[in-house]
C-alpha cells in the first residue's frame, strides 16, 4: 500500500473518526484543531469524540507513531500530500450553511500552498452544496497560495456517510466510496487513500459529490417521515403499521430497491394517483396529518409544469410527443400525465403531433375511445398513425416513453431539432450533429457525429 501523509483539519466528530481510520489503514496522519483540549487528548492517546471502538483505534495508531495532532497545520502543508477538511458546517438562522470555518481553513492551507514545492491535494469531507468548491474554497486557496488550483495544487471533495454509534463499521465498510474529483490526478491520489477499504469507488465531479451526500440524508428523513405518516393512519385504524411496515419492506423488488427512483416525467396510471387520492381523504377523515403524503401529488404537477416551461424557454412552436398512454408497452389512458402536458401545451398555441404505437385512435373501442375524445377532443388531428409523420418539421421532440425505437431514431433525423427526454434513453452509440439532447435532470448536450 502507498502510505500517504495526511493533515485532517477539525477534529470533531467526522475529524476525528477519519483520522483514526486512516492511521489504521497505515498512511501518516496529523489532525489539526484549534481546541488545545482536542490536540492535547488525542496526542496522549484519547478521543474527545464519544464513539463505540474509537478510543481503542486511537491509543493504538498514536501509540504506533502513525496519528498525532497540533493546533497549527500550516507548517505541514509542505510536507503531506493531503488535507482533509473536516470542520463544522452548522446551520445559519436562515438554513444556509455558515462556511466560516470551511473559509479560514481554506485560507490557511492556501498559507501552507505558498511554501510548498509539491503536488497536494485538498479535500473537502465537510458537508457542503454545490458552487462552495467554485466559489468559496478554491478561490480562497488559490488567494492565499497565488498557484492555481488543478495545476499547482489538487481540490477534490470526499463526503462522509458515517452514522453516530456506527461511525467504524462505516468507514470500513461502506456502500461506496465516492470521490469528487476536480481533475483525474486528484482524484488518483483520493483513491490511494481507500486502497485498502473493500467497497467500490465512484468517481464523479466535485458538485456531483456534494449533493449526493444532502441528497442521501435527504432520503433518510424522507423515509422515517413516511413511516411515521403511515404509522399515524394505521394506529387511528386500530392497526399496527409494524405488521404493514414490515411487509412493505420486505418488497425488495419494488420498495426497496432502485425501481422508480429515476428522475423523468410524472407517474399517472390507473393505480398510483388514485389510491394515493384514497389514502390521504381517509387521512383527512380520521383527522390525521400527513403533509409528506399530502405533497406528492402537487410535486407531480410540478413536473408536467417543468416540461411545459421548457418548452417556452426554448421559444418552440412546433412539438413532436412520442408516447401518449402513461408507460411504454399499454394502451392505458387513464390518468396518464402526458394528457395533462398537451391539454397545456395547446392552450399556449404550440402546433402539436402525438405518436404512440399502442394508441391507434382508429383501432380503438368503447371505453377507451370515449376516454380519450372526451379528454382531448382534438386527438384524431394530431395523433399519427406512424413516426415519420410525427417528426416532421418539428422543432422539439418529447420522449414520454423508453422504447427501442424511440431510441434508434435520433440517428436518422435529417433537420436540426432538440430532443426533450423524460425517460433516460441510451443514446451513447447515437451519432448525429442535428440533434440537441437534454432532459429535465440533466444538462443539454449535442450528439455529436464520430
Amino acid at each position: 500500500m502507498q502510505v500517504l501523509r495526511i493533515l485532517v483539519w477539525g477534529l470533531g466528530y467526522v475529524g476525528t473518526v477519519s483520522a483514526a481510520c486512516f492511521a489504521k489503514l497505515g498512511h501518516d496522519v496529523i489532525g489539526v484543531d484549534i481546541s488545545q483540549f482536542k490536540v492535547d487528548t488525542l496526542n496522549t492517546g484519547g478521543s474527545a469524540v464519544v464513539e463505540p471502538g474509537l478510543n481503542e483505534i486511537v491509543a493504538n495508531v498514536v501509540g504506533a507513531g502513525n496519528l498525532r495532532a497540533t493546533i497549527d497545520g500550516v507548517p505541514y502543508v509542505a510536507t503531506t500530500d493531503v488535507s482533509l477538511i473536516c470542520v463544522g458546517t452548522p446551520s445559519n438562522t436562515s438554513g444556509s450553511a455558515n462556511l466560516d470555518y470551511l473559509r479560514k481553513v481554506a485560507y490557511d492551507i492556501g498559507t501552507g500552498l505558498r511554501l510548498n514545492n509539491h503536488y497536494h491535494v485538498v479535500v473537502v469531507r465537510s458537508t457542503i452544496n454545490p458552487g462552495v468548491m467554485e466559489h468559496i474554497v478554491i478561490p480562497a486557496l488559490e488567494e492565499a497560495s497565488g498557484k492555481c488550483a488543478g495545476r499547482d495544487f489538487g481540490v477534490a471533495t470526499n463526503p462522509e456517510f458515517l452514522r453516530e454509534a456506527n461511525a467504524i463499521n462505516d468507514f470500513f465498510q461502506p456502500p461506496y466510496t465516492v470521490i469528487g474529483e476536480h481533475d483525474i490526478r486528484a482524484g488518483d491520489i483520493v483513491s490511494n487513500l481507500y486502497k485498502d477499504v473493500d467497497a467500490p469507488i465512484r468517481r464523479i465531479n466535485m458538485d456531483e459529490a456534494s449533493l449526493l451526500k444532502v441528497v442521501n440524508n435527504a432520503f433518510h428523513a424522507l423515509k422515517v417521515g413516511f413511516a411515521n405518516e403511515i404509522g399515524r393512519i394505521a394506529t387511528a385504524f386500530g392497526l399496527d403499521s409494524h405488521v404493514i411496515m414490515e411487509l412493505v419492506c420486505e418488497d425488495t423488488k419494488l420498495n426497496l430497491s432502485s425501481a422508480y427512483l429515476r428522475p423523468g416525467f410524472a407517474f399517472g396510471g390507473s393505480c398510483l394517483p388514485k389510491d394515493l387520492r384514497s389514502l390521504t381523504y381517509q387521512a383527512e377523515r380520521l383527522g390525521i396529518k400527513i403533509p409528506i403524503l399530502n405533497a406528492i401529488l402537487p410535486s407531480n404537477q410540478q413536473q408536467i409544469q417543468a416540461v411545459r416551461q421548457r418548452i417556452h424557454e426554448m421559444n418552440a412552436k412546433r412539438v413532436a410527443i412520442l408516447g401518449l398512454s402513461f408507460k411504454a408497452g399499454t394502451d392505458d389512458l387513464r390518468e396518464s400525465p402526458v394528457f395533462e402536458l398537451v391539454r397545456e401545451l395547446w392552450r399556449d398555441g404550440i402546433d402539436l403531433t402525438i405518436y404512440d404505437p399502442n394508441v391507434q385512435f382508429a383501432r380503438m373501442l368503447g371505453s377507451n375511445r370515449q376516454y380519450l375524445e372526451r379528454e382531448l377532443p382534438q386527438i384524431e388531428h394530431v395523433l399519427c398513425t406512424n413516426l415519420d409523420s410525427a417528426l416532421a418539421n418539428c422543432e422539439v421532440v418529447i420522449i414520454t416513453q423508453n422504447r427501442v425505437e424511440f431510441n434508434m431514431l435520433f440517428s436518422t433525423l435529417n433537420h436540426p431539432v432538440t430532443i426533450l427526454d423524460l425517460v433516460r434513453l441510451d443514446l451513447d452509440h447515437i451519432s448525429n450533429p442535428n440533434v440537441l439532447y437534454e432532459g429535465l435532470s440533466w444538462p443539454l448536450r449535442r450528439i455529436n457525429a464520430g
